[in-house]
């Protein structure tokens, strides 16, 4: 195994300014998912779950989220919440047992609440309640992305170690170009946020710049 002294940032920062980096590059027609952007994890300073990457993070994926709507593409918004048994958190729910642990997100709690600066339109957008770390995992986003035949997916949201990761994975384990959306993402802690961005950028799909992404959706024309 090699050894470095680089910090994740620099070791990530190595990775993006690599010109002979092959891409898998944006396809044909995208799907943005917007994972788990709820108080739980957005509430600095009121949910101790919370964390913030980029200021502007939210600001970001509003706008990204109405360009999608403007050009008739498909916005995925999801939040994860258990039963107050919290037996459909499984095993994932048994490690701690704290008012902060993930098994105590019950659904229709404060924690469960998606953040009231979010620009969601609850009659267009899909909305999905997941029970585990990846988007796709008993949920229909994959039927949603055979119904509009796309063959790109752009990850915003959070934790980038965590459910976007997951989401990552399995995106391209189903056979879809998946772009992680930089500023767009975050985590609790630098080490894990750029230690994930670098291995998702080595292995599984393009990080791009917020600024990429925006400009690929700008110009993204329906195919007659």
């Amino acid at each position: 195994m090699e050894s470095s002294d680089l910090t994740p940032r620099e070791y990530y920062a190595q990775i993006k300014a690599n010109p002979n980096r092959a891409k898998f590059g944006f396809g044909r027609k995208p799907i943005l998912v917007n994972i788990d952007l709820q108080k739980a994890y957005t509430a600095v300073g009121k949910f101790k779950t919370a964390y913030e990457t980029h200021p502007q993070q939210l600001d970001f994926i509003n706008d990204l989220s109405e360009i999608c709507r403007s050009k008739r593409l498909p916005v995925v918004w999801t939040h994860v919440g258990y039963m107050e048994s919290a037996e459909d958190a499984g095993i994932w729910g048994t490690r701690t047992d704290t008012p902060d642990s993930l098994q105590n997100i019950k659904i229709d709690s404060e924690r469960f609440e998606f953040d009231d600066r979010l620009k969601i339109d609850h009659k267009r957008d899909a909305i999905y309640n997941k029970l585990m770390p990846s988007a796709f995992h008993e949920t229909s986003l994959q039927s949603l992305c055979t119904w509009h035949q796309v063959d790109t997916i752009i990850l915003t949201g959070g934790s980038t170690s965590g459910c976007v990761r997951a989401t990552c994975v399995d995106s391209l384990s189903r056979g879809y170009r998946t772009i992680v959306a930089e500023e767009c993402v975050a985590d609790k802690h630098e080490i894990p946020h750029f230690a994930n961005l670098s291995d998702m950028q080595l292995k599984y799909a393009d990080v791009e710049p917020y600024a990429a992404v925006k400009a690929y959706l700008e110009n993204y024309q329906a195919a007659n």
